[in-house]
């Protein structure tokens, strides 16, 4: 060998990743605008930070990824050039350029919108997803021109019941596989399946199981993008762009889940969930789906004065007058009865006027029996405020006693006056109704009628969370605010401000007129409550009080809000 040849030199190494330039982070490109991300961010969620809208049907960020509708298909430099990836499914990496809007994009986008309305039937008109239907607002963004099918479209199940919440129209179906995986990954209860192939591919319930039997099945109708899964209960009852709705809590346990009211005029059309990574995250059970029709049905619309055959609809100012004078000769004497369904509003002034009016050091507990329980929301207590009565009795200096005290009092003609807040008691109505039979003095503060309220001298018609302001604090001690979402029913009227104007009327002045001066002035006193900020806590921004509406949207849609502000509520006047 020459001694001029100089030896080969080894192969260089391929050269590895940039280094962050954003240590902790992850920098990237999207559609020209500089993205910082924490590492495992969805592209999807990442882009939108920088107004890139990337359209989806299958993803849902706590579901697993599918990438099965293709509808998320973008440009990205970290393959060859021209290949588009679904952005759901890959996740982003240190200096990659994405691109969203490009030419190529955009064609796959109208294939995809065309492949998915080849066999999808146009019954738009009649569909209730109509108004919040992603396949709607993306066919007038991406696709826009008439199907070139020719031939009729493949039939399949049209109304097919797959349990006692959920119905399925087969044929608008897109096969997202969002239900699927909710079952089986969320619920706990693999039900759902996809059977057949191609062009006859539909989602049913498996063979093994006969018919959807879970307590989050409502949610998949919340999931679904298209209005393939319809609520049995919500079907062709009313269209979304005629609903407004307000931020609320679900009272139907003590979990308290985040929801959303979707109201008409005064009606309650139904609760879904709203986003609450500490309470309840994006879901909401049947049972508490379900619970909005007592805002609606047998409430108590205006004051009772007398019992039985003497019993008679009155004014509230006469019905204030009537239980003062009552109330008056037996101040000292009063037994008091609470429900941890109220407010911590309520219970607030409530409270104040149990101990400085009433003279009563004592206060007994009523509410709803303890029901069933299971892994992922419901709990036994079927009551939404428990914790907050307990702190707001313990900070007012008052013993709270069970329920049972108080039967047994009355049985043994101990307590010969009783006013109760709330008519919700844990055990049957006919034996309440006996017991309360017997008193002298009963005055009831309720939002429903029942065989409970028969026995009441003087019926106080009280407001739902729906019909005002205030705050529940659910099982973990988290306080959450609620919206009023319209003007109470009749003379009903909050059971703060029934039991503020009866202070009153016996010489000692709450002076508070709002939910909002009910917290400011008492909240102080309680540890728990008083560094809660109540104004900065309300789930929407408002700028008119009292009222704070939105258009109504399911999960995962685009807003589209098609009202700004202050809905026209049929004529109410609005406070």
């Amino acid at each position: 060998m020459s001694e001029d040849k100089k030896p080969a030199e080894a192969p260089r190494p391929p050269p590895g990743p940039p280094p962050p330039k954003n240590p902790g982070f992850i920098t990237f490109t999207v559609d020209g605008k500089e993205v910082v991300a924490k590492p495992g961010t969805n592209l999807i969620d990442a882009a939108k930070t920088v107004g890139a809208d990337i359209p989806y049907y299958c993803y849902h960020p706590r579901l697993t990824i599918a990438a099965n509708c293709r509808m998320c298909l973008v440009e990205s430099s970290a393959v060859q050039p021209g290949k588009l990836v679904p952005a759901c499914q890959i996740p982003p990496t240190e200096g990659v350029v994405i691109k969203t809007t490009t030419e190529r994009v955009r064609t796959q986008q109208k294939m995809v919108m065309e492949f998915l309305l080849l066999n999808h039937p146009v019954d738009c008109a009649i569909c209730d997803q109509a108004g919040e239907c992603k396949l709607q607002d993306y066919y007038m963004r991406h696709d826009f021109q008439p199907s070139r099918l020719e031939g009729g479209k493949v039939l399949r199940h049209k109304r097919k019941v797959l349990g006692d919440t959920v119905v399925l129209d087969q044929e608008r179906c897109i096969m997202c596989t969002r239900c699927v995986r909710f079952m089986s990954e969320v619920a706990k209860a693999p039900q759902l399946g996809v059977f057949g192939r191609g062009s006859h591919e539909v989602i049913d319930v498996a063979p093994e199981y006969g018919k959807l039997e879970s307590n989050y099945s409502g949610n998949i109708v919340d999931l679904c993008p298209v209005g393939a899964l319809l609520n049995r209960d919500f079907r062709f009852r009313a269209r979304a762009w005629f609903l407004s709705a307000a931020p609320s809590v679900c009272t139907g346990c003590s979990r308290g889940c985040s929801t959303v009211a979707d109201f008409m005029g005064q009606d309650v059309y139904r609760y879904r969930p709203r986003e609450n990574e500490a309470i309840n995250k994006s879901w909401l059970c049947d049972q508490g789906r379900l619970s909005y029709k007592s805002l609606n049905t047998h409430r108590v619309p205006q004051a009772v004065l007398g019992r039985g055959a003497d019993a008679k609809e009155a004014p509230a100012a006469e019905a204030i007058k009537y239980a003062a004078m009552k109330l008056q000769p037996l101040l000292g004497s009063v037994a008091f009865l609470a429900s941890p369904v109220a407010s911590n509003e309520d219970l607030l002034a409530s409270f104040a006027f149990a101990r400085d009016v009433l003279k009563t050091s004592t206060v007994y507990v009523g509410g709803r029996a303890d029901g069933q329980a299971d892994f992922l929301l419901m709990q036994a207590d079927k009551n939404p405020n428990r914790r907050g009565l307990e702190w707001i009795a313990r900070a007012f200096g008052l013993t709270v006693q069970p329920f049972d005290a108080l039967t047994k009092a009355l049985d043994a003609g101990l307590v010969k006056a009783l006013f109760a807040l709330g008519h919700e008691v844990p055990e049957a109505d006919d034996a309440w109704a006996a017991r309360t039979e017997k008193l002298e003095l009963f005055v009831l503060s309720a939002t429903n009628e029942s065989k409970a309220t028969g026995p009441a001298h003087v019926v106080l018609p009280a407001a739902t969370h729906v019909e005002d302001e205030g705050t529940f604090t659910q099982a973990d001690g988290i306080t959450q605010r609620f919206r009023r979402a319209f003007p109470p029913r009749g003379e009903a009227r909050p059971h703060w401000r029934w039991v503020a104007e009866l202070a009153k009327e016996l010489g000692n002045d709450l002076a508070v007129a709002s939910s909002r001066e009910v917290f400011k002035k008492l909240a102080p006193a309680v540890p728990e409550l008083a560094s809660f900020e109540w104004d900065k806590q309300a789930p929407v921004n408002q700028t008119r009080p009292g009222i704070s509406t939105m258009a109504a949207a399911a999960d995962g849609r685009p807003p589209g809000w098609r009202e700004q502000g202050v809905p026209n509520l049929r004529g109410l006047s609005i406070p």
